[in-house]
């Protein structure tokens, strides 16, 4: 029978060893020895003592989330504090279990649950700070929901990082990590293709000084004049700035529901598709592939899988109309498949394997 140590007594051990501050290790070395000579485990808070109650089903995800958060009771200072001693606390203990050679399952899987209980109490009890956070990134086309994703994350690195010695709050802490994810977000997927994260830097440069001269159009070479940039690397940046539109975006210089690909069709056509509309169709992609073969490993491969041809040939077939033995076509067909298995040919056939 493991024995159970509750938050109100590891708060009181924690919280007399804080002064003086080089107290605090040795005295979270001796807990943990204690309570491993006792077998004991720490206690884990049901998330409900922290919440007020039940909230009401919303109609949409981000309303949702906010009225979750709503309900969740924020830490003030001294139980923060104690938070962040408690998650000090069972990282060591964690990591101690970890270290030990002869540590069995059951411990090192209630240490982990203790430690992951605790990092994720604080970080619900401040999700308050992605809310009040994102709203700076939302207005700038990106998804309301990946960057309440990526707060959310990164509250978790905030909290593996967080030094309650500091005296700082954690939120003071984690404000930082939070723009650095939404940050990072932005770089990453802010187009659809995406730009590295230097070229979107030399954009930003090269918008301020466009600006600074009051022409929305300078050219690369009068930008470069007037910064600390290269013309080349202005022309590189310009061309990876270019804005790409879905086609079922709505059209919004129309005063009644259309899309973009509705202003795309071709009305001399009276299918709505074709193949030649696709950049690349099966034949073309496979006669592509099929060129960078050799004659005889073309008609070796055209012939076992029946490409343009009626059926599918068996390998005794097809070293009867070769004139070579059964293992030779199976080298040539091993040999010819190898070198289709290139990244270039692959691209040319991706659209159409599953």
């Amino acid at each position: 029978m493991h024995k159970l140590f509750p938050h109100s007594e590891l708060d009181e051990a924690l919280d007399g060893a804080v002064e003086p501050p080089d107290r605090f290790e040795p005295a979270v070395e001796e807990l943990v020895e204690h309570l491993d000579r006792q077998d004991s485990d720490v206690e884990i808070s049901d998330p409900h003592t922290w919440r007020r109650g039940t909230v009401a089903a919303k109609t949409s995800f981000v309303q949702q989330f906010r009225a979750d958060v709503d309900a969740i009771i924020p830490l003030n200072r001294k139980d923060e504090g104690r938070l962040a001693r408690r998650i000090e606390f069972a990282r060591r203990r964690h990591d101690k279990a970890q270290g030990e050679a002869e540590a069995n399952s059951r411990r090192m899987v209630r240490r982990a649950t203790e430690l992951h209980a605790l990092r994720s109490e604080m970080v619900e009890r401040n999700l308050y700070l992605v809310l009040i956070n994102v709203e700076r990134y939302a207005q700038i086309h990106a998804s309301r929901l990946d960057l309440i994703q990526e707060g959310c994350v990164s509250l978790f690195r905030a909290v593996d990082g967080f030094d309650w010695r500091r005296g700082l709050l954690f939120r003071t802490y984690a404000v930082h990590w939070l723009n650095q994810a939404f940050r990072n977000y932005l770089y990453n997927n802010g187009h659809t293709v995406r730009v590295p994260v230097y070229l979107q830097k030399a954009l930003k440069r090269i918008h301020q000084t466009a600006a600074a001269l009051g022409d929305a159009h300078a050219s690369p070479s009068a930008i470069a004049a007037n910064s600390e940039l290269e013309e080349n690397l202005i022309v590189s940046a310009l061309a990876a700035a270019r804005t790409s539109y879905s086609l079922d975006a709505e059209h919004s210089d129309s005063s009644y529901s259309s899309r973009l690909r509705d202003l795309l069709v071709d009305s001399s056509s009276h299918e709505p598709y074709r193949p030649e509309l696709e950049d690349v169709s099966l034949d073309g992609g496979l006669e592509k592939a099929l060129d960078a073969l050799g004659e005889r490993e073309r008609l070796v491969l055209r012939l076992r899988f029946g490409l343009g041809m009626d059926r599918e040939f068996t390998l005794a077939e097809v070293a009867e109309q070769l004139g070579v033995s059964v293992e030779r076509v199976r080298q040539i067909q091993v040999r010819a498949l190898s070198k289709l298995d290139t990244p270039t040919l692959r691209r040319e056939l991706e659209p159409f394997l599953n």
